[in-house]
């Protein structure tokens, strides 16, 4: 009987095929890739695995590592990836039998009524009250299978596999999201904290330029008016501050949520003041076909559209005969030394074909048609927008770099003109009105020249961001194992794996 069933499983497996459509993948042309970018740009790309190191800033590196491994969204991404694992998985278990067991014992008793019938030596019939019980055991097992001679189940596991390292790239996109974002926020930091200073440095001259506006007007050499213009222009200097402590204090408490910590837990950490972190650009970008293989969330809509093909296959084959069958074998005795003695079983094969359904199958095939068909227009706009993100990084980083240096220029001229306006004040050759606005220009060309440069190393990052940067993209990102608690604030939340492509395994 198992020589029968195993030939005639291996026939039907034979004769079985896989409908739906076989997935490729688009070619760069069909997503309208153009072969280069319309900016100057180097076609050589560079290893911008870990990108933060360009700055050669520590505390920027290990804020960006510590939210890389530790930032709340980055968990939530890799629970999803092990979600996508298990589905996987359990698509996987279609390819083989489900067996299952059991085994039972149970007793019955008399409780009232009922007697026994005996036969005496001599013939005489007598029946004696009480029924007594009685034992019953019994063990057995059962074996179904559903063949899938139309590739179903091949096709329910294409799809599921193909969701898994979709979850795997959309984990990396979250890393390179949490990435970009430290770095952006350590960089306003900065930005506030060298704009604080500016303000407190300007402040201190305005309240000496008060001072001497007074000393002034006792000696009867100008009106009240200077003394109200100093008294005006050091009042608005010092409400710009409070302002910039919000915007700073906002900014560190960002990069500690970020972290996976309390708002306020990384005040230590920066209250040191220090420059505005300057990157070294990369030499070349790439060709536009790069963004294919770099960037993680181009992937996961690839990886997306190829589940959304197989789904069709899935839809297909429920038009088409299905195979199925089972199996059992039981044992019952009174005893249990007898329980062998008698063995039953049974076998059941069927095939069901729809025949009438109002036309739901074929509609649930146009249904996946019709997704198939969108995760195309995803992933072809979501190539075209990673394309968009890198031109536009590229101008921003070249508009902020000659915007910096020419507010460089205008720096040093504004300094310049306010030291000569303050000595021609203190010697009355120019009033305090050009005094205030020599003064003014000073700190707003200051406070230009560092925003110049805090956008500088933005759009560095952006541009990072933009090629991919932050994680290898020769590897396909894999579920970790199933930790035993919910990460804490100081224990690190678990990351997923960076699996070779040659080792896609659940």
């Amino acid at each position: 009987m198992r020589r029968v069933l195993l030939c005639t499983t291996m026939a039907l497996a034979a004769a079985g095929c896989t409908v739906g459509p076989d997935y490729r993948p688009p070619a760069a042309a069909a997503l309208a890739v153009p072969a280069g970018y319309s900016v100057r740009a180097a076609p050589t790309p560079e290893d911008l695995t870990r990108w933060w190191q360009r700055f050669d800033d520590p505390v920027l590196g290990q804020l960006v590592e510590q939210a890389s491994t530790a930032n709340t969204d980055v968990a939530q991404a890799v629970a999803r990836l092990r979600q996508a694992r298990e589905a996987l998985v359990q698509s996987r278990a279609d390819l083989l039998p489900t067996l299952s067991g059991n085994t039972g014992y149970s007793r019955s008793e008399t409780l009232r009524g009922g007697g026994q019938t005996i036969t005496l030596p001599d013939g005489t019939v007598q029946n004696i009250g009480g029924g007594g019980g009685a034992n019953n055991f019994s063990i057995g097992g059962s074996a179904s299978y559903q063949l899938g001679l139309f590739g179903e189940v091949r096709r329910t596991i294409e799809a599921s596999r193909a969701q898994y390292e979709a979850s795997g790239f959309d984990y990396a996109a979250t890393l390179l999201t949490v990435q970009q974002e430290t770095a952006r926020n350590y960089i306003l930091a900065r930005l506030y904290q060298q704009q604080l200073a500016n303000a407190r440095a300007s402040l201190a001259l305005q309240e000496d330029n008060l001072e001497i506006a007074g000393f002034r007007l006792q000696a009867g050499l100008v009106s009240s008016l200077d003394q109200e213009q100093a008294r005006q222009q050091r009042a608005q200097t010092a409400a710009t501050i409070p302002t910039l402590e919000q915007q700073y204090n906002a900014a560190v408490s960002r990069l500690g949520v970020l972290t996976a910590q309390a708002p306020g837990a990384l005040k230590p950490l920066l209250a040191e003041v220090r420059a505005i972190p300057t990157g070294t650009p990369p030499a070349g970008i790439g060709i536009p076909a790069d963004v294919l293989r770099q960037r993680p969330d181009v992937r996961a809509a690839e990886r997306t559209l190829a589940a959304a093909t197989a789904q069709i296959g899935v839809a297909q084959a429920a038009l088409y005969p299905n195979f199925a069958f089972s199996g059992n074998i039981n044992a019952r005795a009174n005893t249990v030394g007898s329980l062998l003695d008698t063995v039953t079983g049974g076998l059941f094969a069927g095939l069901t074909q729809a025949i009438f359904n109002g036309g739901r199958l074929r509609s649930q095939v146009r249904g996946q048609e019709a997704a198939a068909d969108a995760a195309l227009a995803a992933y072809k706009g979501t190539v075209l927008t990673a394309l968009e993100d890198v031109e536009n990084a590229v101008v921003a980083l070249d508009t902020a770099d000659r915007r910096e240096r020419e507010l460089a220029v205008a720096f040093d001229a504004a300094g310049n003109a306010a030291l000569l306006s303050r000595e021609q004040y203190r010697s009355g050759l120019s009033d305090f009105t050009t005094l205030s606005q020599q003064e003014a220009t000073l700190l707003t060309t200051r406070n230009s020249a560092a925003q110049a440069r805090a956008d500088e190393a933005t759009a560095l990052v952006q541009l990072f961001a933009a090629l991919g940067g932050g994680w290898d993209s020769t590897t396909v990102p894999t579920a970790p194992p199933r930790v035993a608690s919910a990460p804490t604030l100081a224990q690190p939340a678990p990351t997923a794996t960076i699996a070779p492509r040659s080792t896609r395994t659940a």
